[in-house]
Parts: structure tokens; C-alpha cells; sequence
């Protein structure tokens, strides 16, 4: 049996003007009684789709925008229809019209704005399922239909999801401690220096039992963070069992600003073996702090630097450019070209370099991505550092992030990172100086590669630049070295044993002149090749 639905709004015959329509939603004050604000949902989408518009890497009609969204709906009920039929617009519910509207021009932002909405609105008076969603679930409804036009990294952030990511790059009210959740409590796995916490008295292992009064056992991980961060200088108070003492300690703890550590020390002696966890805003300073802590420790005896970026997604743009800035004393770090104007970006280095010459050699991952991607190109590019471990992801997109009305976000992809020597990161990644992977199983193979000759990877093959459009070409360069998720411990023993020995760290730079012509000409012939055979497939 069909599902019962009140035509409450418009005759299913009835072609209603956008605007008349508009005003009509608006009057019978369907925000109140279904949760849906039409005039907010207007505004939405017309930011939205503005920003889309506007922004977005490749050109792309609204109209396409608008229409995909709209069939998004029918994810929630899938009786729902959307049709273009003679320049209008239909929408109906099992086969039915329910309503329909004038086609808008196919980059009318503000009129497929407007449609968008009121088609959700009259929707809603025909379906149950529709009228039972609520309003921040239709719009990531929508969002998906749009974005599924759109590349793998745009990307929609509702209400509560756009404060999350907010707080991780902006930092947040917090107390600056790491937990686990347990059938006891909720047990500190580390506390951050110089936050709250430590400053508190808060250590690392103490199980925290209530916040503010409320049983810990009781609560999600997610329920936990929520209660620990808050405004800052607002106060929380927490009750913990701490080994070593029979009663509980009553701690009270003022949030301030946290914003997560993201660089470690992992090893301090002859080589300093520092992770980079990520980019965010006070990265670049973090990482100047431990250089220097590590220069001040060490001393003279201290022979290189080892970054290690494996498994690190990426982050901000500018500190990424600000942590390879660090180590160059000139020349080009990374530029970004995009359809935007203000996409065309160059960023090049400043003198000083904070680790005064010393070797620096960088490890990377397939889990090495984005921001992380561009201080490895830099860095190598320049001949700074050595590169060690496999092919990195290949995300060589920039998107930038609008707040949206509802404060959502939408995050657009609008440029294309290109490294020093011009090759587009994008899906082909940094292919690296050693290659740890493949036939590779011990630091002896490396030395017996370099000893040959095969290693490093020839410049020429890692400058090349193949089609965002051309997989098979794209596949044969990245099959130089195949992807490792993992962080592997080879990666850290090659890169000590470079470190150690200066005739090999300077081998394993290798010189762009020394380049193999024959080998680079035999690799391009072998892309062009796998791309006519790619067409001749299809």
C-alpha cells in the first residue's frame, strides 16, 4: 500500500513562481511547526552554492549542483523524484507531481538557491519521512548529492562537526590531557606540558571518576571530551583516584587554549629522530623549540636531523610552508594554481636555516599527505635533505574553508599544490631519494643499490609531471616505489646509517647533472606507451 500524504501546500498540477513560492513558505510559518526555516535554508544555499561557484578548482554549473542535491533526498524517502522536463523543474512523490517549478538559467545561484529550498519545504509537506528529518540532516542530505559532483576532498561540516574541526586548527577551551575510556573510569594517558592540567597537578595514569559531579563510568569518549572542553576560563572540577593514595583528589582545573602537540622528540643523541604528527598553527614554533632544545642537548657531537612525516595527513598550508622555511636559506617552496585568482600563490624561503647545514633526511609514507607532502618536495627539491621510505599519498589539492550561515563549513578544493621543480603532487605524490619498498627488505639492499647506482631514483623520474587524467602513467610512475602504510623500521635504520656516514648521506643526495638520460627516456616512452593503450581500451 502507498504511504498516506497530505497535500497541504500546492496542487501537484500547480507551476508556482519561485518567488510567489518563496513568500508563500514563509507565511504559513512552516518554521515553527516543522522545524525548517525557509528563509535560513534560502540563505544557506545561496552561500553555498556561491562559494561552489565562485571558488571551486573546476567550473561547474549550478544547475548541476542543485539538482544532484535535490535527488540526495531521496536517500530519506525514496519515493521522490526529481525530473527536468521543458524547462521546469518537477518534483514528485511515487510518480506523482507534486509540485514543479521554472527552470532557473544554469548559473542563476540566488534563483537554484531559492528552488533548492522551497522544494524542500513543499517536499515536506508530502513526506513523513522529510517532515521527521531535521533541518542540519537535510542539508548534509543535500551536501552529498552536491559534493559527489564535486572532488574526493570537498567536503560539507554540519553545526557540531564544523566546531570540532574549528577547535583542531584553531585550538579550544580545554584542560590538555589525553584519555581512554574504561569500565573503571576515564584512565589519563598524558598530560601536555605547560597546559592547565599539568599546571593543575593532573598526571599521567591518574583515573579520573567524575567531572563536575558526573560519574565517569557513565560516560562516552565523546560525552568526556565534550565535558572537559568548554569556554575558556571556565573552570572544571574533577575527582581522581591517583595510586599511592587512599582518598580521592579533588582537582579543579581552568580551561584555556589548547591546541594539540604535535611535534615529539623520539630520540636525542648523535641523531635527532623528531616527529611531525600533523600541522596546525603553532607546529612550526613547536618544532623551532625542540630544534633548538635538541642543538642546546647534543652539542657539537649532533650529526643530522631525521623529520619523520610518515603517517602525518597534513594540515595548514602556511606551516607547512613555514616548517620546510625553517631549514632553506632561498628558493622556491611550493606554489599553488587554481581557477580562483587569488589561488595563484608563490611562497618561496628566507635566509637562516635553524639547523646550520646539518643533514637532515625526511621520511614519508603512503599515509604521508598534503602539508607533509610539501616540506618533502621542498626539502628535496632543493637538495636539502634525503628522502627515505615510499611513494607519499598524492594529495596535491588546497581547499579552503567557508563558514556557511549555520556555521557548517564547507571546504572547497580550488588549487593544486606544485612542487620547486613544477610537477603537480597532485595523485602521484613525492616519489622518494631511497626507496625502501619493493625489492628492498634491509639497509644492506639499500647500500648495495646505491653501490650500483640505482639508487638514488634518477631525477628526471622524480620531476615528472604525468596527467591528472592519465591513471595508467600515474601507476607506472609510482610503481618506482611502491606505497607502505606502515612505518617501518627500515626507514629509521637507513636513515642513521646515512647520518653516520657522510659519503653516503652525500651519495644519497645524489646531483641532478649525474642524472641516467637513458633511464628517464625509457620511462617516458614506457608512459607514453601505457597511456595509447589506455585510450586504445576504451
Amino acid at each position: 500500500m502507498g504511504k498516506n500524504r497530505a497535500l497541504r501546500t500546492v496542487s501537484r498540477s500547480t507551476l508556482l513562481p519561485l518567488a510567489f513560492l518563496m513568500a508563500a513558505c514563509a507565511s504559513q510559518d512552516t518554521t515553527k511547526s516543522a522545524g525548517f526555516d525557509v528563509s535560513r535554508a534560502d540563505r544557506f544555499f545561496v552561500a553555498s552554492y556561491r562559494d561552489v561557484a565562485e571558488s571551486y578548482i573546476d567550473e561547474v554549473m549550478v544547475d548541476r549542483l542543485a539538482l544532484a542535491g535535490l535527488e540526495g533526498l531521496a536517500t530519506i524517502d525514496p519515493d521522490i523524484s526529481i525530473a527536468v522536463e521543458r524547462e521546469k523543474v518537477r518534483i514528485a512523490l511515487e510518480g506523482e507531481e507534486a509540485v514543479s517549478f521554472h527552470q532557473p538559467k544554469p548559473n542563476d545561484v540566488n534563483a537554484w538557491a531559492h528552488l533548492t529550498a522551497a522544494a524542500i519545504t513543499v517536499a515536506r509537506t508530502k513526506s513523513k519521512e522529510l517532515e521527521e528529518t531535521n533541518t542540519e540532516r537535510l542539508y548534509e542530505t543535500v551536501f552529498d548529492g552536491v559534493l559527489a559532483e564535486l572532488d574526493p576532498f570537498s567536503r560539507y561540516s554540519g553545526r557540531d562537526e564544523a566546531r570540532n574541526n574549528r577547535a583542531s586548527r584553531e585550538g579550544f577551551g580545554g584542560v590538555g590531557i589525553r584519555i581512554d575510556i574504561s569500565d573503571e573510569g576515564i584512565r589519563v594517558i598524558s598530560v601536555m606540558e605547560r597546559t592547565p592540567a599539568e599546571k593543575a597537578g593532573v598526571k599521567a595514569e591518574d583515573l579520573i571518576l567524575k567531572i563536575d559531579g558526573v560519574d565517569t563510568r557513565e560516560l562516552s569518549q565523546k560525552d568526556a571530551i565534550r565535558r572537559l572542553r568548554g569556554r575558556l576560563r571556565s573552570q572544571v572540577k574533577l575527582d581522581i583516584e591517583r595510586e599511592g593514595y587512599n582518598e580521592l583528589l579533588p582537582i579543579t582545573v581552568t580551561r584555556a587554549r589548547i591546541v594539540p602537540q604535535t611535534v615529539r622528540i623520539k630520540k636525542a643523541d648523535e641523531v635527532a629522530h623528531i616527529t611531525i604528527s600533523g600541522f596546525n598553527q603553532n607546529t612550526t614554533l613547536n618544532l623551532r623549540n625542540k630544534i633548538r632544545e635538541v642543538s642546546q642537548k647534543v652539542g657539537p657531537d649532533l650529526k643530522g636531523y631525521v623529520l619523520d612525516l610518515r603517517g602525518n595527513p597534513g594540515g595548514l598550508l602556511d606551516q607547512a610552508v613555514a616548517v620546510a622555511d625553517l631549514f632553506l636559506t632561498g628558493g622556491r617552496i611550493v606554489s599553488t594554481h587554481g581557477r580562483h585568482p587569488d589561488s595563484e600563490q608563490f611562497f618561496d624561503a628566507e635566509p637562516d636555516d635553524i639547523a646550520d647545514g646539518l643533514p637532515i633526511i625526511v621520511l614519508i609514507n603512503s599515509n604521508s599527505a598534503s602539508a607533509s607532502e610539501i616540506v618533502a618536495a621542498a626539502l628535496q627539491d632543493s637538495g636539502r635533505a634525503v628522502v627515505i621510505g615510499s611513494n607519499s599519498y598524492g594529495k596535491g589539492t588546497v581547499q579552503n574553508v567557508f563558514r556557511l550561515p549555520n556555521q557548517g563549513e564547507l571546504a572547497l578544493t580550488w588549487a593544486r599544490f606544485h612542487a620547486p621543480s613544477g610537477y603537480a603532487l597532485h595523485q602521484r605524490g613525492v616519489l622518494p631519494d631511497i626507496c625502501t619498498t619493493g625489492d628492498i627488505d634491509s639497509t644492506d639492499d639499500v647500500l648495495a643499490a646505491l653501490r650500483r647506482g640505482t639508487m638514488p631514483i634518477d631525477h628526471d623520474i622524480r620531476s615528472i609531471s604525468p596527467d591528472f587524467d592519465d591513471p595508467a602513467a600515474i601507476k607506472l610512475l609510482r610503481d618506482n616505489c611502491p606505497p607502505r602504510r606502515t612505518a617501518a623500521s627500515i626507514d629509521l635504520e637507513v636513515a642513521e646509517r646515512l647520518l653516520s656516514e657522510p659519503s653516503l648521506y652525500v651519495q644519497a643526495l645524489g646531483d641532478v647533472s649525474h642524472a641516467t638520460t637513458a633511464q628517464a627516456f625509457s620511462y617516458q616512452m614506457s608512459a607514453t606507451a601505457a597511456k595509447s593503450a589506455s585510450e586504445n581500451d576504451r
